[in-house]
């Protein structure tokens, strides 16, 4: 039984990064135990709003961008709902899993 839940959407600073667009992860907490998977979008780091966990601004690629991570958001409650709907444990990997389709 799950007790705690969380999720984030955050720029990732990949290894020898100087500067441009970074990548931004999707992190899922669950009990303490976190699992994360890339979105395969990127944002500039000036534009993102790391207290929403979304980009800011009006522009088309700002309400893209922060479209696709509503939808994502979605799929991950509908993971959770369905992993505990089945009785499967509710499990930061198994949601991540469910999200991949492994």
């Amino acid at each position: 039984m799950e007790k705690s839940f969380g999720l984030l959407f955050y720029l990732k600073k990949p290894k020898n990064f100087s500067e441009g667009q970074r990548p931004v992860y999707l992190r899922i907490t669950v009990n303490g135990i976190s699992s994360e998977i890339c979105t395969k979008r990127k944002c500039d780091y000036s534009d993102w709003n790391s207290t929403a966990g979304r980009m800011d601004g009006k522009t088309e690629f700002a309400k893209s961008l922060n479209s696709y991570l509503d939808v994502l958001q979605r799929k991950v409650y509908e993971a959770r709902k369905t992993l505990a709907e089945n009785d499967q444990p509710v499990t930061a990997e198994n949601i991540k899993n469910l999200l991949l389709g492994k």
